[in-house]
Parts: structure tokens; sequence; C-alpha cells
């Protein structure tokens, strides 16, 4: 669903810049709370595992296909300010390096994947948390749920914005009913890779998922006929590290393999937005990316003819720049809340 240029006028792509840097200034402060020693190496490997799985368009219908928009997977993995800068560094890849999605609109694209997904979904999840049984099957349950809503959310949003700043003469009932009709199938999708993400996750390491916080109860014993708190389990911090990066060094190849390899399989069919946009005529004032001459322009490497081995290595650079970048930003957060709550000597 990347917006490329031309589509929305340029005052409605300024209002969503000034949201989209709003949201983001928000999602910095907020992002600090959210990341701790455990999460902080998680975020980076999240936007990584998005941009990866991005890649991999699935057929949806009749010459349309659709990819994961990842707001939701990242707001229940890493919570939901975090999951705004990790949809937001991604997009700021495909744009800047991959010519995916326009650079005047950057705000749009932001606004409508990283922010609307990330708080439908996010409430929806937190909803359905509150009346279903303190379960971790619970969690993946409502995984799927927020997921799928989450992607015809965010064709709304886009209809509105056209609504508002749209560039050509279309009905606006024939745009939302096709962008909603076909983005539903598309959630689907969403759902299921959202839904068995988070739920391999928990199965090695639950205490990583945000979203399942406050679900585990303390094993409780009978003893003189009362019942008790049973006494928590220790582990070792080395074990714990240990575990961490088992995860993430299974993740970053899992995301590597899907980028470099299992992208070339993907549905070359245009995805939700691109068809709706084409049958529609929403793409009849879109404009020719700035970085369209990029060397990594449409996920290929320049001047290296075998598709194959063009996409899969476009596929490979992209995870490795997105986990840095995302990681860089991580960790400074991170530190950054270190060294806010770090106590202060004084002496007296």
């Amino acid at each position: 669903m990347h917006v490329p240029d031309g589509f929305i006028d340029a005052p409605t792509s300024a209002v969503t810049g000034v949201v989209a840097a709003g949201a983001l200034a928000v999602s910095l402060r907020g992002a600090r709370r959210e990341l701790d020693e455990r999460t902080a190496p998680l975020a980076g490997l999240v936007a990584a595992f998005i941009f990866a799985v991005q890649m991999l368009n699935f057929p949806v219908a009749a010459g349309t296909s659709g990819h994961l928009l990842g707001g939701a997977l990242a707001a229940i993995l890493v919570g939901p300010y975090t999951a705004v800068l990790c949809v937001s560094v991604v997009l700021l890849m495909q744009g800047v390096l991959f010519a995916d999605g326009g650079l005047t609109a950057l705000g749009v694209n932001i606004t409508d994947m990283a922010i609307v997904t990330t708080v439908v979904s996010y409430a929806v999840f937190r909803g359905l948390l509150a009346v279903l049984p303190r379960k971790r099957r619970s969690v993946t349950v409502a995984s799927f749920v927020a997921a799928l809503v989450s992607v015809p959310a965010a064709a709304i949003a886009f209809t509105l914005l056209y609504a508002v700043g749209g560039t050509t003469d279309v009905s606006i009932g024939k745009v939302a009913t096709a962008m909603v009709g076909v983005h539903v199938l598309i959630g689907i999708g969403e759902a299921v890779i959202t839904a068995l993400t988070v739920g391999a996750v928990i199965a090695v390491r639950p205490d990583l998922v945000y979203g399942a916080r406050g679900l585990r109860q303390r094993l409780q014993l009978r003893v003189n006929g009362d019942l008790v708190d049973a006494p928590a389990p220790v582990t070792t911090p080395v074990a714990a590290r240990t575990s961490r990066r088992t995860l993430w060094v299974t993740g970053l190849v899992t995301s590597l393999v899907l980028a470099g390899f299992v992208s070339f399989y993907a549905s070359a069919n245009p995805d939700g937005l691109e068809k709706v946009a084409h049958d529609k005529g929403i793409d009849k004032k879109a404009k020719e990316h700035a970085t369209a001459d990029s060397p990594l322009a449409d996920y290929g490497v320049k001047d290296i003819a075998d598709a194959r081995l063009s996409g899969g290595l476009a596929g490979v650079i992209g995870v490795g720049v997105t986990v840095v970048a995302g990681s860089a930003v991580f960790w400074a957060l991170r530190r950054r809340r270190s060294d806010d709550v770090s106590p202060v000597n004084t002496q007296v």
C-alpha cells in the first residue's frame, strides 16, 4: 500500500508530513518507556523482519496481490510507540533506497501504514485481551483479529486522504468499495503472518512479547489448607542473554532467507492499492520516483542481469541496512532511558 508521488496533492501531503513528524516525536518519547534490555535488540530485528516479509507479495484475488503492513505485528511484539518507529524506519529505507513509496508522500505512508495500523490494531488487541481468558493462546487469537482489522482500516484512511487531496476526479464511493474489498482479503494474509509470528515468539520467549506482559500468573501451592504464591523460578542472566541472542540470530537469518531467496517466488501481480489505482484511474497523475535511478530501485541491484541474484542481493542489503538503522535508533533510545533513570550520587 505504498503511496507514490502524485496520488495526493501537495497541501495534503504537507499536512500528513506534519502529523507524521508529530507522531514520531511522541513515539520517540514513548519508546523510551517501552524499550529495555530485553526488547531493544528485538526492535531492530522486528523492523528488518517487516522489511523482509513486505517483499513477499501473496495473491489474494484475480490479478491482485498483497503484502504485510506490519503495524500490528510490531505493536504486539515491542509495543505501540516502538512499532510506529519500526514501520517508519522500514518505509524510510524503502523510499530512499528502493524507490518504493514516494518521497513527497512519505508523510502519507507513515500516517497510513505506521500510525493508523498501529493505533487501530493495538486498540483492538487490548480490547480483546480484556475479555479473553488470560492465556497465551488468547494473545495469538487477539493478534490475528487485530492484524485483520488493521489492514482495511488503513485502506479507509487512504480513501479519506484521497477524498481530501486526491489529484484525479474519481468517485470516492467506488474507491472506498474497491479499497476496502481487496484489503479485507489482504488483511487475512496479514492476520495469518502476524499470528504465526507472535505465536512462534511466545512459544520460546513469552517474556519478550510486549503484548503478553502481565498475563503470566504466579503458580500457587496449598500449604496447611491455604493457597500461597510459589517462589519465582530462578534464571541466570547468562542463560537469558544466550536465549535472546539465539532468538535474534534465528530471526535475522530467517529475514535474510525470506528477502534473499523466498522473495524471488513472490507474486508479481500489483498490490491492492496499485490495482485499484489502475482500475479506477487514480494513477493518472502519478509521478516518477525521485530515486528511480537508485542502484537498488525496484528491489534489484543495478547492472546485475540475473534477476534471481539481483533481487536476492537487494533483499539481503535491505535487511542489513534496516536492522542496522533500526538497532541504532532503538539502542540510542535505550541508552537515553538508562541515563534518565540512573541514580544521582549526592554527598551530604
